[in-house]
């Protein structure tokens, strides 16, 4: 007869064997995300050697080319998207470069979009000064962090998923554009309307050096102000003009107690101004410009509403004012389905993996193509799915770390299989 003590004992052992087994990953799925490394250099390699700077157009379709034939390799439906629908910002130039789509068709009914951006901020002719290479756990390169180590995750994510033979999953949409660094000008629209379709998006932006996931970021606006006054010679006979400078501080000074709000994440800060011609002439024209922040879609709408109400006070009746406000990037706005994923997600990494994640539901810093996505999304909308690296916009120091392609490719295949399968809740 066996001891209570062997029985107890042997059921501890039995539930310890089966927690293991539970928190271990996938063998399969992680040897062939292993399997993936070296082909994900080898992409990463290419895309860093096309220049793609966000105003460079020969760059930006050479390299949705190259990426669009990844994809269409891969057996997806892919097109390439013209920029048509253009928002026009301050500083858009005419022509702006070409998204690439692409759809994968599983037996489900899940709904997974994978963003990232194929633009970079640098000018033609600097990859001389940060080719591609490997130095230890590091790969440098031109915008290697930001993003183009996104858009190869992507595409080895979706290899990956095929190479597993998974096929569970509903649509799996991929969107890449190039024109991010210049506030997604032409692709806002189709992030916004592709976004609103999904269950989950997963932004490949890069997770910063400890491999965070982000639920919010600030948002990015901007206003001008232009004051038209009257020139007149500022020593004989000033009283004939009108100050355009006098009226622009007027207007700068009354709108200041607007930015008021930085414990709401709501900023307002006038940063360039500029006017007159010479110094014995009364300026005709002074224009200022002003960065503004915001942690909610509403405020910038509240913002914009309260200046142009501001405006209407003059200093001087005969100046005209024109003010104008952008948002040149809506906030990303946290919400519970976001938490939902992003808490099943830290689950697999520390689980299976065996691997810190933080997760971040507070804004820091901004700008993000996910806030776009997430405008009228009613799924969950992640950013920060990309490499460990740092440097970005650097044209000396961009690196990712190599010892995190494993990790996220796997992590991208889980959350893809869990949402598919309903268990992310």
């Amino acid at each position: 007869m066996r001891s209570r003590f062997s029985t107890s004992f042997t059921a501890l052992a039995i539930a310890t064997a089966a927690l293991a087994a539970q928190a271990a990953p996938q063998a399969e799925l992680h040897e062939l995300a292993q399997k993936q490394q070296q082909a994900y250099l080898d992409t990463l390699k290419e895309l860093v050697h096309i220049e793609s700077g966000s105003k460079d157009l020969e760059g930006t379709k050479q390299i949705a080319e190259y990426v669009a034939g990844k994809l269409r390799a891969l057996g997806g439906k892919v097109e390439i998207l013209p920029a048509t629908d253009i928002y026009r910002l301050d500083d858009t130039p005419e022509q702006v470069g070409p998204m690439v789509h692409a759809e994968f068709k599983g037996k489900g009914k899940s709904r997974i979009m994978m963003i990232a951006h194929m633009d970079t901020v640098y000018l033609k002719g600097m990859i001389k000064d940060q080719p591609f290479r490997v130095d230890g756990d590091k790969a440098y390169g031109l915008g290697i962090a930001d993003d183009k180590q996104g858009v190869a995750l992507i595409i080895h994510a979706v290899d990956l998923i095929k190479k597993l033979g998974y096929e569970d999953y509903g649509t799996l949409t991929v969107l890449m554009n190039s024109d991010e660094e210049i506030s997604s000008p032409a692709a806002r629209s189709t992030m916004v309307r592709l976004g609103a379709e999904q269950d989950a998006v997963f932004s490949y932006e890069g997770g910063g050096t400890d491999g965070s996931l982000r639920l919010a970021t600030s948002g990015i606006g901007a206003a001008y102000l232009k004051v038209t006054g009257k020139a007149s010679h500022a020593g004989a006979k000033p009283e004939d003009g009108v100050n355009a400078l006098y009226e622009l501080s007027h207007q700068v000074l009354q709108m200041k107690d607007l930015s008021s709000k930085p414990e709401e994440g709501l900023k307002l800060n006038w940063t360039l101004s500029k006017s007159g011609s010479n110094r014995n002439v009364v300026p005709a024209e002074a224009t200022a410009q002003a960065d503004a922040r915001a942690l909610k879609v509403a405020d910038f709408t509240a913002l914009e509403a309260a200046m142009n109400e501001k405006v209407k006070n003059k200093l001087l009746p005969d100046s005209k004012v024109e003010l104008k406000f952008e948002v040149r990037r809506p906030p990303l706005e946290a919400n519970d389905s976001g938490r939902a994923i992003s808490k099943h997600a830290q689950g697999i990494y520390e689980k299976e993996l065996q691997l810190p994640m933080k997760v971040m539901d507070k804004a820091t810093g901004g700008g993000t193509d996910a806030a776009f996505a997430a405008l009228k999304a009613k799924g969950g909308v992640i950013e920060g799915f990309g490499l460990s690296g740092y440097g970005a916009h650097s044209n000396s120091a961009e690196y990712v770390q190599i010892n995190t392609i494993v990790p996220r490719l796997y992590l991208t295949a889980r959350m893809i299989q869990d949402i598919s399968a309903g268990k992310v809740k």
